[in-house]
């Protein structure tokens, strides 16, 4: 056991009335107190209670008695707009009921086009219809309403009604709405539902042996503790009768919280930086590209996989652009269809001029490179851009749809694949900060040789970076460029991971204050 007399000097005000509160409850080992009476008792503030407690607690002068965990709910922003425009799937019935009204068969996306809700709105509430019997799917498609009363929509409507600009306790609701609460209430990975769960745990508390002994002492009186010695207290003389709070020089200073970059930002402008001071001139592209320079003039033919809907975002609207760039056009299909002049025999296929005009988000940064290659580059030369690219990708910790990747190419007539290695190995100590990096053969239509760049993620094990290679004269030739150009297309989300010791690509782009206030870039 500490020593009483120590522990008693270290006590802050807040604690002595804790202890005090506590100690005046008759039998109080049998008689724990909840921090809304202590609150009363003490007449201190909720947050000043908590704290207090807290303290104690790590002092070990009291214990945690009893412990009885609360569920309020409340509506979400979601659940507020239900309450004003009411939940999908009474929607849904009044769709229908009005249709059988007036005699209009309506299908699923009838209702959808007609409600604008989401497929995950929509999806969910016919399945609760469905299996409540309110409404039937018949032939064609077409959804009818079987005039039996869904409790789900009821209920719902009732929750609304109630928890409207308030919150109530989980157990004061009947079991069937406590289910339908639960049903849709806030989960992980669902955030657009109507219903919030907060728990609050009730805790009651006692005193330890170490906590009687303490409050044995306070029995005798406890002197007011001041934290300054006054003039006042010196000209009367009272100073001698109070208790000085101690002084530790051992307590942290509070944080002072500064501006910055965000760390990702700070990362990227280093990276610029860095490029810039190996002598390489910046390319710049649009977010939305052509098929024709994100793909076509990368020799990819357009029976390609990667053009797929579940690889490449299309643009909407509008989803072709006005003109095509000449000459490149015609040589590039000439590339395409038999070769054109760069010796090779071409894909063998009638090239769409159409297709080429297609607008698409960026998927590569190479497209990027394509466009600097047609425009008279510097031979020789080096370039690099920091392109935003967009593939369709399942999120987890090292994927995302949403990237950035450091794209370059260097141009010369003695530039060779050996030349690539050691650029790739450089940007791996260098921009990674990894330790391990290693190569491995890879396949791209635009490039002959092609090798994948892996650096060692000390969390996540190997990851690959990005490809890069030799690119073929089928590329380089159509766009006027006759000497060797190696390029590459790194991902700087994942190099970032490793330079700032991030273990899921999605912190890259946090709100986090803590996270950003503590990452920095170690380039």
């Amino acid at each position: 056991m500490q020593d009483a007399s120590a522990l008693f000097e270290s006590l802050h005000p807040l604690e002595i009335k804790v202890l005090t509160a506590l100690g005046a409850q008759p039998a109080h080992a049998q008689s724990p107190l909840r921090e809304e009476p202590l609150a009363q008792a003490t007449g201190l503030e909720p947050s000043q209670i908590s704290m207090a407690i807290g303290w104690l607690l790590a002092k070990s002068l009291i214990r945690v008695e009893q412990e009885v965990v609360h569920t309020s709910v409340s509506l979400t922003d979601v659940g507020e707009h239900y309450f004003e425009k009411y939940a999908p799937i009474e929607r849904i019935l009044s769709v229908l009921k009005h249709g059988q009204q007036t005699e209009k068969r309506l299908t699923i996306q009838d209702i959808q086009s007609h409600e604008g809700l989401e497929p995950t709105e929509m999806s969910s509430a016919i399945g609760v219809l469905k299996k409540e019997g309110a409404i039937r799917i018949v032939a064609g498609g077409f959804v009818e309403a079987t005039g039996v009363a869904s409790r789900t929509a009821e209920s719902l409507r009732t929750l609304l009604q109630q928890l409207h600009g308030g919150t109530r306790d989980l157990s004061t609701f009947a079991e069937p709405m406590r289910e339908v609460v639960k049903q849709y209430a806030v989960k992980r990975g669902n955030a657009r539902e109507p219903f919030r769960l907060d728990d609050r745990p009730d805790r009651a508390y006692v005193l330890t042996p170490e906590g009687e002994a303490i409050q044995s002492l306070l029995k005798d009186g406890v002197v007011e503790e001041v934290s300054q010695l006054t003039p006042e207290l010196l000209k009367d003389g009272s100073w001698r009768t109070k208790r000085f709070r101690k002084y530790s020089i051992s307590l942290r200073p509070p944080r002072t919280a500064v501006g910055k970059h965000h760390p990702y930002r700070e990362f990227l402008d280093q990276v610029k930086y860095k490029l810039v001071g190996m002598g390489f001139q910046e390319m710049r592209g649009s977010l939305v590209e052509t098929e024709f320079w994100n793909m076509d003039s990368l020799y990819m033919p357009q029976f390609h996989p990667a053009r797929a809907i579940h690889d490449v975002y299309f643009v909407k609207e509008p989803s072709y652009a006005r003109t095509a760039p000449e000459p490149f056009l015609d040589r590039v299909a000439a590339a395409h269809e038999n070769g054109g002049d760069t010796g090779s025999s071409g894909w063998g296929y009638s090239y769409d001029r159409e297709r080429a005009k297609r607008l698409v988000l960026r998927s590569q940064g190479t497209a990027v490179s394509a466009r600097t290659l047609a425009s008279t580059p510097l031979v020789p030369g080096k370039y690099f851009s920091i392109a935003r690219c967009f593939r369709y990708d399942q999120v987890d910790a090292t994927h995302s749809p949403d990237f950035f990747q450091v794209e370059g190419i260097v141009i010369g007539p003695d530039i060779n694949f050996r030349v690539l290695l050691g650029l790739l190995d450089l940007f791996a100590r260098e921009m990674a900060q990894a330790k391990e990096s290693r190569f491995l053969p890879a396949y791209f239509p635009f490039t002959e040789p092609s090798v994948e760049l892996h650096v060692r993620h000390p969390r996540l094990g190997w990851m690959e970076l990005g490809g890069a290679g030799l690119f073929r004269p089928e590329v380089t030739v159509p766009l006027g460029v006759d000497v060797p150009v190696i390029a590459w297309g790194l991902g700087l989300d994942r190099m970032a991971m490793v330079a700032l010791g991030i273990h899921d690509i999605r912190d890259l782009f946090s709100a986090d204050l803590e996270l950003i206030r503590t990452t920095r870039s170690p380039l």
